[in-house]
């Protein structure tokens, strides 16, 4: 008989494939299974050099023979019903010690379920995080862990050794019990979907506003990516504004529809965030420009009843750099709203996820991988309990950054440019620097049509308005 596997993966599409080749090629014998055989035997032949250490199986009770107990299999299906049923399936083949990891893109509120599913009759089961796309996933995406911690202990080698690698450190850390993995990759993606718009909204203004032609918006993003705002994003956003479209010779960028798609999990951070009373502000605004981005019909009518609304900016002289720092100071509002988020659910959950290993987690493998999460590290490491703009380094670079958002939403406001995740990230920060605010009002009007009772600034209490004795 081979040698048995050290770990199982059921699910070969793009990235159950894609995870099974990174395995292999760091040293361990992987069993593999997919519900349809042609596909496990295609992936099995296309293996190359790597297939001494694919073990190709035709059923699960093949799988569980093929690996050695006690067993880790890894479920690479698609989120929702389709683990379940995995899990149905799979459970009564398995010894009681085998460790089931959802790997997918799980909502939480799944995982958590599943788990104490799993804890009641005693078998071990983990529901991870991996983000970092199909490119991630062959050569080292970023891994969130979550479950008991014993579990992941016993797969960390291999985890930790498929992970992508910062500074030779593994960006694959356990996050808490339960659901915490999937939900701190579930605000990673939600960060995604704003750190995503904001750039959209930037290149609108240099597209629109200041009448750039998509290859020097990508030279723009290209020296972007050589400072403060080093990352994958900006990075990949310099490569498609340069790409050619060789079915017409014009730029991609003119020829893709601006109708942009979503699986769903930017939306679960935003209905979360609602949940737990946590301000996310800048995510919610990046989730709902894609719903408009949706209504194209709308919109097209819209601009026949209006006109267009993007202008030239006006003052254009210094707006590129005003553009490059504003989306700094976007970005950094963005992540403290996304740790904020983080910290609320630990609380809220009893989770203690440790703030800054996800930051560490996110330096490579994943998408919004950046060099500013280092400083991010540091900064949650000395103050886990404080917003991020307050961290001394932070708040340093936003007293220095502030203005230039400040006058680019004004600009675009005034020219007519939509900006809904750069506005909500000024908002956001002035809100969060303004002691006292205009809640006062609404706590008037709620008391005088609902008695809902207000405090006062001169008293402990609840109180009520005069207009309550009329």
């Amino acid at each position: 008989m081979a040698e048995q596997a050290e770990i199982g993966l059921i699910g070969l599409g793009t990235m159950g494939a894609a995870l099974a080749l990174n395995i292999a090629e760091k040293g361990f014998t992987v069993a593999v299974f997919n519900r349809t055989t042609s596909v496990t035997d295609k992936f099995a032949a296309g293996a190359g050099a790597l297939a001494e250490r694919v073990v190709p199986c035709h059923s699960l009770e093949a799988l569980r023979d093929a690996i050695r107990p006690p067993r880790a299999i890894i479920l690479m299906v698609p989120a929702g019903a389709p683990v379940d049923d995995m899990i149905e399936k799979l459970r009564p083949v398995l010894d009681v010690q085998d460790l089931v990891i959802d790997a997918g893109n799980a909502d939480f509120h799944d995982t958590m379920r599943r788990a104490e599913v799993a804890r009641a009759a005693g078998q071990p089961y983990l529901g991870i995080g991996v983000s970092g796309g199909e490119e991630g996933a062959r050569h080292g995406p970023s891994i969130m862990g979550g479950g008991e911690k014993a579990g992941w202990e016993r797969v960390a080698p291999v985890l930790e050794a498929i992970a992508a690698k910062y500074e030779e450190t593994p960006c694959a850390t356990w996050m808490g019990p339960d659901g915490a993995g999937h939900f701190v990759k579930t605000v990673h993606n939600g960060i995604e979907y704003a750190d995503m718009q904001m750039i959209a909204e930037v290149y609108g203004m240099m597209r629109d506003g200041l009448r750039l032609a998509p290859d020097a918006i990508g030279d723009v993003f290209a020296r972007w990516n050589e400072g403060p705002l080093a990352s994958y994003l900006i990075e990949i956003s310099a490569e498609v504004a340069r790409t050619t479209d060789p079915k017409t010779g014009k730029p991609v960028l003119d020829v893709i529809l601006d109708r942009a798609g979503q699986k769903g999990t930017g939306r679960w951070t935003a209905i979360e965030a609602l949940h737990l009373g946590a301000p996310a502000t800048a995510i919610e605004a990046a989730v709902a420009a894609r719903n408009l981005s949706a209504r194209l019909d709308e919109r097209k009518a819209g601009e026949a009843v209006f006109g267009p609304a993007p202008a030239p900016l006006a003052g254009a002289d210094g707006m590129e750099a005003d553009l490059e720092t504003a989306l700094l100071a976007g970005k950094i509002a963005c992540y403290a709203q996304g740790f904020g988020l983080l910290s609320e659910a630990s609380r809220n959950f009893g989770w203690k996820v440790p703030l800054p290993e996800v930051a560490k987690v996110w330096r490579a493998g994943c998408i919004i991988r950046s060099d500013m999460l280092s400083d991010m590290a540091e900064a949650l490491a000395g103050s886990p309990d404080t917003n991020l703009m307050f961290a001394p380094a932070f708040a340093a670079k936003l007293e220095a950054s502030h203005g230039a958002l400040r006058r680019v939403v004004a600009a675009a406001a005034l020219a007519g440019h939509p900006v809904p995740a750069l506005a909500a990230a000024l908002a956001y920060f002035d809100a969060m620097r303004t002691a006292r605010g205009t809640a006062n009002m609404i706590q008037g009007q709620r008391d005088f049509f609902g008695r809902h009772g207000f405090e006062r600034i001169d008293a402990e209490g609840a109180f009520h308005g005069p207009w309550a004795e009329n």
